[in-house]
């Protein structure tokens, strides 16, 4: 089975069959295995009604006894083997799924991290968590086609050339029978592997959708948008749900087929052979084989359907892990270095000018417009943004990402100690250095407040912190980061007014020197600020110091003065249509 630590291999991601395929082909000894084990675990028991016939032909009618035991010794022989290779065909097969299964997180981790920053522009989280949960488990269950489904085909012919021994007429009966049931399950696999692909579409935008909750519903509760959220998640949820009855209604068909048609195979072949026994045809001991081949019949044909069934979902749950892999990350066709000292950063679009060891405050009317030039100015998004007179996305991406770091206030927290979560990619910063940025960020409490300070253990995503404490986690980790540029956004947004007041003191000290861009709407903040852009419709309105601003600038006043009326030091202004989207 694949090393935790072993490189997946590259994935062939030109179609959903391709990438099965690949998943057989990088364990081929291992499937080589399953399938010849799985011919010869489901070819051995249509043996023993062959053995069964001349026990009874060649030692119960002549009365031989020794013929009889030598037979029924056969067997038993024949029993104990099957057993064996069953047990060995399913410990292989369950390697080969759980193989095909880790190899699929593997890729789909790579994958997502190769996308880094730009996973969330392109894919729903919902999206990569239902294939992680989902998707790699149904892939995994398609591959038992490789052992049990080879053998269940290899099984079949063994069967019907043991029947043409004893009637032509039973075994074309036998093997006309796959294709009369091809024409009857095929309908029904195409429908399934279309409700299929329904339920999962809608599956990954459900999952996406309890995210998207789960991080905003204080906000949500605060602005009474809870209830018309929760309508609209029942209402999908309802959907889903009967799409998961129309999966089910296929699927129950198709199973009901996999049992009944075997029972009808089984109920014309025999009253065949008993027809051929009354006219002298074949013998008693041919009889009971037959009977013995069809029973045995019965386990190939059922496999069939399971496998198209399997296969069928596989190939829906292979073509989202395939599209997914399509996507390709933030294009690095820079060809120039970055500015060898620091240098300003310039936004066309929206006029902003970020002038380089600065404090520069963006105040919008709408948050996102702020998040947007953000994106601009640290090259997350395609634009006409340059560095020191030159396009970003002309200059070395990896250079642009070592000194340029954009700090979201909504980034994701991973598990581990409080240090390992602050120190981030600075993982040879001393003890100092980390006390100073805790310091900074005003997140001495939140340390204190822990059982073991930094070393107590912090839960994915930082859910076993407060939202405030949260915050200043994510600013800590970005301060300690020192990046040349730090492109902050609304980093006080969730913090009351005396410690958003104590954050924005500190941040200008910390960062004396060094290029800062915050996004905010917070007085206390923009105070500290020795340039703030006022924007509107994401272009800029003014410009000045807070104090020139509130002067001059009525539309910046009116701004500014519904967040301090507000008294409740948010640092942000949002109504209430923005919050919920």
């Amino acid at each position: 089975m694949i090393d935790a630590y072993e490189d997946p291999g590259t994935p062939d991601s030109r179609g959903p069959a391709r990438y099965l395929w690949w998943l057989v082909r990088r364990q081929s000894r291992r499937s080589a295995a399953a399938a010849l084990l799985g011919i010869v675990s489901l070819a051995l028991p249509a043996v023993v009604p062959y053995l069964l016939a001349r026990a009874i032909d060649d030692g119960l009618q002549p009365g031989d006894r020794a013929a009889l035991l030598g037979w029924a010794g056969a067997v038993l022989a024949a029993g104990a083997l099957d057993a064996w290779l069953n047990i060995a065909r399913h410990r292989t097969m369950t390697r080969v799924r759980m193989d095909a299964n880790f190899r699929t997180v593997k890729v789909v981790v790579g994958q997502s991290v190769r996308l880094g920053a730009s996973l969330r522009r392109q894919v729903a989280a919902g999206e990569v968590v239902t294939i992680g949960v989902g998707d790699v488990q149904t892939i995994a269950g398609s591959l038992t086609v490789i052992g049990p489904g080879v053998g269940a085909v290899v099984g079949y012919g063994v069967v019907a050339a043991l029947l043409l021994t004893v009637s032509p007429l039973l075994a074309a009966v036998v093997l006309l029978g796959v294709p009369v049931i091809g024409v009857l399950a095929g309908p029904l696999m195409g429908r399934l592997q279309g409700a299929e692909t329904a339920y999962r579409e809608g599956q990954g935008a459900l999952t996406a959708r309890i995210g998207d909750l789960a991080g905003g519903l204080r906000v949500l509760g605060g602005l009474g948008g809870k209830e018309l959220v929760a309508a609209a998640f029942r209402r999908d949820s309802r959907r889903l749900r009967d799409e998961g009855y129309r999966v089910g209604a296929v699927t129950s068909w198709i199973q009901a087929l996999g049992l009944g048609l075997p029972t009808v195979f089984l109920a014309v072949v025999t009253w065949l052979a008993a027809r051929l026994v009354a006219h002298g045809q074949i013998t008693v001991g041919e009889l009971v084989s037959v009977y013995g081949y069809v029973a045995v019949l019965v386990v190939p044909v059922a496999y069939f359907l399971e496998f198209g069934q399997q296969v069928s979902r596989g190939l829906v749950a292979a073509r989202r892990v395939v599209r997914f892999l399509r996507l390709d990350p933030l294009e690095d066709g820079g060809a120039h270095d970055a500015p060898a000292e620091p240098s300003a950063l310039h936004d066309p679009q929206s006029g902003v000018r970020v002038l380089p060891g600065r404090l520069t405050g963006l105040a919008c009317e709408r948050p996102a417009d702020a998040a947007e030039i953000v994106d601009r100015l640290g090259r997350y998004t395609p634009s006409d943004a340059t560095w020191a007179g030159v396009r970003l996305d002309e200059i070395t991406l990896a250079q642009v990402r070592e000194r340029i770091l954009v700090a979201d206030h909504e980034a994701d927290l991973f598990a581990g100690t409080l240090r390992e979560v602050l120190l981030g990619r600075r993982s040879d910063a001393g003890d100092e250095a980390v006390v100073r940025a805790v310091r900074a960020g005003v997140a001495e409490d939140v340390v204190r407040g822990l059982p073991d300070g930094l070393d107590s253990r912090i839960d994915a995503r930082g859910r076993n912190l407060s939202g405030g404490q949260r915050q200043r986690v994510r600013l800590v980790r970005a301060l300690l980061a020192d990046p040349e540029v730090l492109l902050a956004v609304e980093p006080t947004s969730a913090l009351d007014a005396h410690t958003e007041a104590a954050v924005a003191e500190r941040l200008r000290d910390a960062r004396a020197g060094r290029t800062t861009v915050v996004t905010t709407t917070s007085p206390l903040v923009l105070d500290r600020a020795d340039t703030v852009y006022f924007l509107v419709d994401g272009k800029v309105a003014a410009s000045g110091t807070h104090e020139g601003l509130l002067a001059y600038e009525p539309g910046y006043r009116a701004l500014v003065a519904r967040d301090a009326q507000a008294g409740t030091g948010n640092g942000t202004a949002v109504d209430a249509e923005e919050a919920v989207r």
